[in-house]
């Protein structure tokens, strides 16, 4: 029954819903029901037995065929026959929505509601109840209470709306899931406040439960503003399929897309249980803390529910389980309705629902869709999110292709963003699209960590090849990571686990770090770690005699305070805060041990500088011996001829001239052996 709500439409008063004819004819008192059959209660005996399933009528033909077209057609076909009986397994409606339209025929006041209202439409329909025969027949009455009464209240909408879902095709055919979808698409779009009408909403504080018709009158309240989500709740009772109409609907008339975002979270909470993480209450987050409640439909009495859930819905022990393939229709219709821009919905949900997609088998064009709107915003995801298992018997643990192919769309973002001024002016001027990443410069940096954390927790499946290890470790540029801390965690942890890497696989798995993006703490690990290979180890600790020689140069160890040396301390704190126990040991006994490697790295310049010191006293020994051989022969020749000359003078000199020449060949002979 209608309480509040009348419509006179075209001169016929409806009677707060109550239909009947005051047509001559057969005057029952009424229907009585007897096991599965129901007989009209009149002294004139009935001569037509009507089927429908399990359910038989006892009826008069007089009444129906002055109203039905079909019933006229299907016992002018039974004129031949002794059998006057018809069966209407396939009406709309079954046997409640017949039983309406019979006693409308024997003029029996009929209550229209929000809950019978469609089936009664469609068997009208079915029954061919049209005007031609009686007027106000009816087809024309179950309309004109659609059009007026219905589809003018949000609840009424909202319960016509879900009742559709066993009429199909005829409530798509007669437009009543389109009219109810366009109604309630205008109401949620309204200003909120000036919503008047009731709504399930938020969940109040008050213990109690209200009933129905104590809310209507008190709720909403004047003084409590209505928030921007208070539609939530009832649209995500709907069935996908109408779900879908009503957003595209809203999506149609300019309702924010945050908010859309928000409603759609707050139906994949309600409807797909694995989608919402343990102890949240909902996936929705954002615009949908506000109203996205999902225990508004806990079986407990104690708590408030709303009038809609109390008629409509029920408690979700009432709820049917879902099975994988409507699971799956979910998920597809889902992201279809998704809006294109970014931050619509949050990072997390969309990996949960990447997660579920790939689970359930998801059309590969849908998840392909998906990947690329979590690369959009990448740089929010979580590693819990990030750890998406592998449904492959004979792959790794976790989906490590997955993870690639995310980060790959994320760079392509990156870069179609950097390349597009005029894009990005525009998203900051008329969208929200790109307001998250102009402000934030750091979106490669939070990724680069992601990445490492990720490649860390991986690393430990002795399934993964070092080649997905190196390429996902090599995806982002140089620039993306300033400590590769996060990187040495994740190689020491594969080398761990993969303790048969022969030595030119280690050095090939080394190569992807840079030994001189190591903090000190990462350093003194490093240098303790028999893992590494030899030649990595010597880099590290080069790489850190040079920050420590730098360091007490620029006076940085003296003056913690300052800038230049916070990235150390930071680096520290994240680096033990994310190590394994059995790390930081390893880096205690580096701690002792470092002096020692010190003093040895220190004795081994100062034996190289004393080598070097001699090599260099040899070499000028070696010049002055070898010196006489850069005189030419020719300067040799004419000094000869001058001391024979000077002999050929001085005839008092002449054996001491021979004996001269014979201690100047030996040597010179001595000379030219020596060459």
């Amino acid at each position: 029954m209608w309480d509040s709500e009348t419509e006179s439409v075209g001169g016929r008063d409806y009677g707060n819903g109550v239909l009947s004819t005051s047509k001559p004819g057969v005057k029952p008192d009424g229907f009585e029901q007897r096991g599965q059959s129901w007989h009209v209660a009149t002294d004139i005996p009935s001569d037509l037995l009507v089927q429908i399933g399990d359910v038989s009528f006892h009826l008069h033909k007089y009444p129906l065929l002055s109203r039905s077209g079909k019933m006229n057609r299907a016992v002018y076909e039974l004129r031949d026959t002794e059998l006057n009986k018809i069966a209407l397994d396939d009406l709309p409606g079954g046997p409640e929505a017949f039983e309406l339209a019979a006693k409308f025929c024997y003029g029996i006041a009929v209550d229209l509601t929000a809950t019978n209202i469609s089936s009664l439409r469609c068997a009208a329909e079915y029954l061919e109840m049209t005007e031609d025969l009686e007027e106000g027949n009816l087809i024309f009455k179950t309309e004109a209470f659609l059009s007026y009464v219905v589809l003018s209240s949000w609840r009424d909408s909202i319960i016509v709306l879900k009742s559709c879902e066993k009429l199909s095709p005829w409530a798509e055919n007669l437009q009543i899931v389109r009219r109810c979808s366009e109604s309630i698409a205008w109401k949620a779009c309204a200003n909120p406040k000036g919503i008047k009408w009731q709504y399930t909403g938020k969940h109040p504080r008050s213990v109690s439960s209200p009933k129905w018709n104590e809310m209507k009158e008190s709720s909403p309240s004047r003084n409590t503003p209505v928030p921007p989500d208070w539609w939530f709740e009832d649209v995500s009772i709907l069935r996908i399929d109408h779900f879908v109409r009503v957003i595209t609907a809203i999506k149609v008339k300019g309702m924010r897309y945050e908010l859309v975002g928000a409603a759609i979270m707050h139906y994949a909470g309600k409807w797909l249980p694995g989608l919402v993480k343990e102890g949240s209450g909902s996936v929705s987050g954002g615009a949908a803390d506000e109203g996205s409640n999902s225990s508004n439909s806990n079986g407990s009495s104690s708590s408030w529910k709303g009038g809609l859930h109390m008629i409509v819905v029920g408690s979700k022990e009432d709820l049917p389980a879902v099975q994988a393939k409507d699971q799956r229709m979910i998920i597809e219709s889902l992201i279809s309705i998704i809006p294109p821009q970014k931050d619509t919905v949050s990072c997390s949900f969309l990996l949960r629902l990447l997660r579920m997609a790939n689970m359930l088998k998801v059309a590969p064009a849908l998840v392909t869709e998906l990947e690329k709107r979590v690369g959009m915003q990448f740089e929010q995801a979580t590693l819990a999110d990030l750890l998406i298992p592998s449904y492959n018997k004979h792959e790794t643990l976790y989906d490590v292709d997955l993870v690639q192919r995310l980060l790959e769309h994320f760079l392509v973002q990156e870069q179609s963003e950097n390349s597009s001024p005029s894009r990005q002016s525009f998203s900051d001027t008329k969208m929200y699209d790109g307001a998250q990443r102009g402000t934030n410069p750091n979106a490669k940096m939070r990724v680069a960590r992601l990445v490492d954390s990720y490649l860390t927790e991986v690393s430990r499946d002795r399934n993964l090849s070092l080649t997905k290890f190196q390429v996902l470790a090599e995806a982002l540029p140089e620039s993306a990571r300033t400590c590769d801390d996060g990187l040495y965690r994740a190689i020491d942890s594969y080398l761990k686990a993969h303790p048969t890497l022969t030595e030119h696989e280690r050095k090939r798995l080394c190569r992807v770090m840079d030994c001189q993006k190591l903090s000190i703490d990462a350093c003194m690990h490093a240098a303790q770690n028999e893992r590494l290979p030899l030649r990595v180890v010597v880099q590290v600790l080069f790489s850190e005699q040079v920050k420590i020689s730098n360091a007490l140069a620029n006076g940085l160890l003296k003056e913690p305070g300052e800038s230049h040396y916070q990235p150390l301390i930071t680096n520290r704190k994240t680096l033990l805060e994310g190590t394994p126990q059995s790390f930081q040991e390893g880096w205690a006994s580096a701690k002792k041990d470092i002096n020692t490697l010190k003093f040895e790295l220190e004795t081994m310049k100062t034996k190289y500088l004393a080598l070097q010191n001699d090599m260099e006293t040899l070499q000028r020994q070696f010049d002055k011996v070898t010196k006489p051989k850069q005189t030419s022969a020719w300067t040799t020749g004419w000094k000869k001829l001058t001391k024979l000359t000077k002999a050929a003078e001085n005839n008092d000199i002449g054996p001491q001239v021979q004996n001269g020449d014979l201690s100047r060949k030996t040597p010179r002979r001595w000379r030219n052996s020596i060459s």
